[in-house]
């Protein structure tokens, strides 16, 4: 290895350092929005990164190339990049294969986020999280990873396989029932005491005390997406809510 080899290493591992830092007790903006939303286009996801940026986020959490492109090219705010993937079952499908990684970073996400439950790949031709952990960490050296995880289990494997960050993305989405109405603050504060990688906390969160909340248990950084940019996920319980109150009094 060369000196030039050496002092361009420790730029990325300095460079990743930043990252992490940078987003640190501050708001990620989750921009994305819904299959047969309107705002699904590329344009209105970057307006929605600019407004975030403008009110004081941190960073940004951006669902595909094309979007992550569209954001990158109108801030210099850190990128979460994820790659969903419906189109696999079982439901392991947040960036399940590296082909999607080296799209997401090609157009300028900072953090890579793929899913680090247990579930099952079998089928579906995506490599486990640990394998999948390994192919980034070989091409892209210090390329800061998240895993999101569902449970404490599954933040600890995600620590020790040497994730730079766990999310609780995931909690309530990986069994039969419903997901709770409200985030998973206490898996939050088990993951802040039973691992050691920085806990991004994450998952419906939708009101400022929330937010707090998290931070007051040890969050690293709290990521709000549906409450802030899903304009049609917010109309429509407002809308729900009219209904119900009229059909009451016409009753």
């Amino acid at each position: 290895m060369t000196l030039s080899d050496t002092r361009g290493i420790t730029e990325a591992a300095k460079q990743a350092r930043n990252v992490l830092t940078s987003i640190h007790a501050g708001l990620i903006v989750s921009c994305q929005a819904p299959e047969g939303s309107p705002l699904r286009h590329p344009v209105h996801m970057a307006a929605m990164a600019q407004a975030a940026e403008m009110a004081g986020a941190v960073g940004i959490r951006a669902n595909g190339p094309e979007f992550v492109r569209a954001i990158r090219a109108v801030t210099d705010l850190p990128i979460i990049g994820i790659d969903k993937r419906s189109d696999i079952d079982p439901v392991a499908y947040i960036t399940p294969h590296f082909e999607s990684v080296v799209e997401l970073v090609r157009a300028g996400a900072d953090i890579i986020a793929i899913d680090g439950t247990s579930r099952p790949r079998t089928g579906t031709g995506a490599p486990s999280a640990n394998a999948l952990l390994r192919q980034i960490r070989s091409e892209f050296g210090n390329l800061p990873v998240m895993a999101d995880v569902s449970n404490v289990e599954e933040g600890m494997m995600a620590d020790e396989s040497g994730f730079d960050l766990v999310a609780t993305t995931l909690s309530g989405y990986t069994g039969n029932g419903q997901p709770g109405t409200g985030p998973d603050i206490e898996l939050v504060a088990r993951l802040v005491k039973e691992q050691s990688r920085p806990v991004i906390a994450e998952g419906r969160f939708a009101t400022p005390e929330q937010v707090v909340a998290a931070y007051g248990v040890g969050a690293h950084s709290v990521v709000v997406g549906t409450a802030i940019t899903d304009t049609l996920a917010i109309a429509r319980r407002f809308a729900e809510a009219v209904a119900r109150k009229a059909q009451a009094l016409r009753s």
